[in-house]
């Protein structure tokens, strides 16, 4: 199978920089799959977990939290907010911030921001929990 270069960027530096055979994950209007010859794209991250297979065929998964993503001549860019890998997830963080969240959504009275804050906050949570 074709491979392309993506490189994986996010405020703490280069998460990723190699050679992949595709990249899939959440934009802000649904799930995209980008595989070698990609037509040029630009579009914004949603929130949700991502998935490259590497060049050798092994496939990775991580936890995408907003940014961008482009393709730009055959290379891919990904600008992220948040990335990161399956393996660094701390999984009993992640478990106790969406319960938290869950507690906070739970309360009477909420105004709009708490109410926005932990929404926010319950769907990150849900992200990293389901990325394995």
């Amino acid at each position: 199978m074709s491979s392309f270069p993506l490189k994986i960027m996010t405020p703490d530096g280069t998460a990723f920089d190699g050679q992949v055979q595709s990249v899939s994950c959440r934009t802000i209007t649904g799930q995209v799959q980008l595989m070698a010859r990609h037509i040029d794209y630009c579009t914004a991250l949603g929130m949700g977990e991502a998935h490259i297979t590497l060049e050798d065929g092994t496939q990775r998964s991580a936890a995408c939290m907003g940014g961008m993503l482009t393709v730009l001549e055959g290379e891919v860019r990904l600008a992220a907010t948040t990335w990161e890998w399956a393996e660094q997830i701390d999984q009993a963080r992640a478990e106790a911030s969406k319960k938290r969240a869950e507690e906070i959504l739970a309360r009477k009275n909420l105004d709009q921001r708490e109410y926005e804050l932990a929404q926010a906050r319950l769907k990150r949570a849900l992200v990293r929990t389901s990325v394995r």
